[in-house]
């Protein structure tokens, strides 16, 4: 939020932290609007600068304050005609002012009560090497929030909801993950998820600890949390996707609860009566017990819905239910004006700073004020969620690995900004350059520039194309850029990019701009990288053959099969397999 200019104040001071609480961009821009945040002028300052008596008397209808101006009156009337409703204006926001200042004490010692409720962690808890994506022709980035569920019995209100005493010393596990990805623009929203029991490769992670965990190949994507906190969740992520995450945001049982009842409940829907109860084939389940048609779950009910598997019938299926859930919360949020409505964002503030395990960057009640202020503008039907499509994994029918290609498709619909709805405008999704976004430099002359290209096209499924760098080397010299030359230095990426020091400024961007040109990548590949020692070139997974760069084409909308999508609007009801159907009576 920008911060608004106050001129007219006199010597009166800013109310303390207004802009911290929230508070300054209602109020003075109030106050620019009914003049009371600018220099009096004309008859007002003339009225502000009279003396005691004489504004009495003219109240009292006295004119110039002589008492013999026959015309007096008249003036007056004219004069409180004409500015009645701007001086009721300016009372209301005096009135506001008084009271913030007479409880200014107060609101700070409960702004500092919601800060000191937030808990937080590192963002991450390894280095992915993935780099947040530059900003587009208006200066704008996308923006990435991983979204996670813990299961951690280690606090007595989590065992009394979600039972396993005996696993308070067991390592917390990440049930839910979802990464919620929100155009530059700020009119759409993705969401992807992982089921639990995905195997993922997991990189080198160290947690706020210091303890250091060995990286594997072999782990289900739930095991990250207990490898290092949420901060590995989130490498994790970044290493799979080549998707730059900006937060992490953790809940726990009691936390789902808390958000669940603040609210009043939570919209979702069934197409029969269900209960999920332990069976001969399947022991356990979450006791979610719900008749036919749609209801608002709270409380202990509404944590057994995100945690329902067996009667949705899959992890897949159930990371949908977790959809619908998200779905109905963010549509009950704006249906009671959360945003705006003073009331219930202190409620809200409350629950959710008590609730809510947050990255360390935006740990503070001004943090998260201005994350939900980038929220707020997503229409519901903007709103997309998806799972990644999985199959059965090889060494273990009970776990799952990522179908690669569905996987790669809607990872680079994120990387690149691409909606997952084909409701928005293409003339949003591409905005038109201005005068600013151009370089403001000329490239140098293509020989005098040294490239360093790596061979990037390696990943976690496949070993890099060999001899990679060395035939994009002798291509760029082709082309003029004698000066490139490979290196055997290990860079693992999805896309392909040009990156150059940032110190460099906009000489560096034009130079590597050139580069870009000459190979026919995309403007979007080029990085400023605070990191890098010289022009360099990492050719990516996407670029693995050929001459020709080919930038995989991905369309607004175009989401692989098996994806389970539902749009924010979608009225649908969880289908529900016969062994947990309920008929409502026993």
């Amino acid at each position: 939020m920008g911060q608004n200019s106050v001129r007219g104040e006199g010597t009166r001071k800013r109310v303390p932290r207004a802009r911290e609480l929230g508070w300054d961009d209602d109020l003075y821009g109030a106050g620019e609007a009914t003049g009371a945040g600018r220099e009096a002028s004309g008859d007002e300052a003339v009225e502000a600068d009279a003396p005691a008596s004489t504004r009495a008397s003219r109240r009292r209808g006295g004119g110039n304050g002589g008492g013999t101006d026959p015309g007096g009156r008249a003036t007056a009337r004219r004069r409180a005609k004409k500015t009645g409703k701007r001086k009721v204006l300016r009372w209301v926001a005096i009135t506001l002012s008084v009271l913030i200042l007479g409880t200014a004490g107060a609101g700070f010692l409960y702004y500092k009560h919601l800060n000191d409720n937030i808990r937080g962690g590192s963002r991450a808890g390894g280095d992915s090497g993935v780099k947040k994506a530059a900003p587009n022709a208006l200066g704008d980035t996308p923006l990435n929030i991983l979204l996670i569920g813990s299961d951690n019995r280690a606090d007595p209100k989590n065992v009394a909801l979600g039972g396993g005493k005996n696993l308070r010393n067991s390592k917390p596990l990440a049930d839910v993950q979802m990464l919620l990805h929100v155009s530059a623009d700020r009119k759409n929203a993705s969401v992807i998820s992982i089921p639990r029991d995905t195997v993922v490769p997991i990189p080198k992670c160290t947690g706020d600890d210091g303890q250091s965990y060995a990286a594997t190949t072999e782990s289900p994507i739930n095991e990250t949390l207990g490898r290092g906190g949420p901060g590995c969740t989130l490498t994790t992520w970044e290493r799979l996707s080549g998707v730059y995450i900006d937060h992490w945001i953790m809940v726990e049982f009691w936390g789902v609860v808390a958000m669940a009842d603040e609210i009043g409940g939570v919209p979702v829907c069934v197409d029969s009566g269900v209960s999920d109860h332990p069976t001969k084939l399947q022991p356990g389940g979450s006791g979610l017990k719900l008749p036919e048609g749609t209801h608002e779950v709270k409380g202990e009910q509404a944590l057994q819905w995100l945690r329902t598997r067996h009667a949705f019938g899959s992890d897949q299926n159930r990371a949908k239910a977790q959809h619908m859930y998200m779905n109905g919360m963010v549509e009950k949020l704006q249906k009671q004006n959360a945003w705006t409505d003073t009331g219930r964002l202190t409620g809200l503030a409350e629950t959710a700073t008590r609730a809510l395990q947050v990255s360390d960057e935006i740990r503070s009640v001004k943090g998260l004020f201005d994350l939900s202020m980038q929220l707020k503008n997503v229409k519901l039907d903007r709103l997309t969620t998806a799972n990644i499509p999985t199959a059965q994994w090889s060494k273990d029918k009970n776990k799952n690995v990522l179908v690669e290609s569905s996987a790669e498709k809607m990872f680079a619909m994120l990387r690149d900004d691409v909606a997952f709805d084909k409701n928005g405008n293409p003339a949003d999704a591409k905005p038109k350059p201005t005068a600013s976004a151009k370089p403001k430099a000329t490239a140098e002359a293509p020989g005098s520039l040294g490239v360093t290209v790596l061979n990037g096209t390696g990943s976690d499924a496949e070993p890099a194309a060999e001899g990679r760098a060395r035939t994009i080397v002798e291509l760029l010299q082709g082309k003029g850029f004698s000066q490139a030359e490979s290196s055997q230095d290990a860079a693992s990426r999805k896309d392909t990019v040009v990156t150059y020091p940032k110190a460099d400024g906009d000489q560096g961007k034009a130079n590597a701009l050139s580069v870009a040109k000459a190979l026919g990548l995309p403007d979007s590949a080029v990085r400023a990288d605070a990191k890098a020692e010289g022009l360099t070139l990492v050719v990516g997974a996407d670029w693995r053959e050929g001459t020709v760069y080919k930038k995989p084409a991905a369309e607004a909308g175009d989401i692989p099969d098996g994806a389970e999508v539902l749009r924010g609007n979608d009225k649908g009801c969880m289908h529900i397999f016969d062994p947990y159907k309920w008929d409502g009576k026993s």
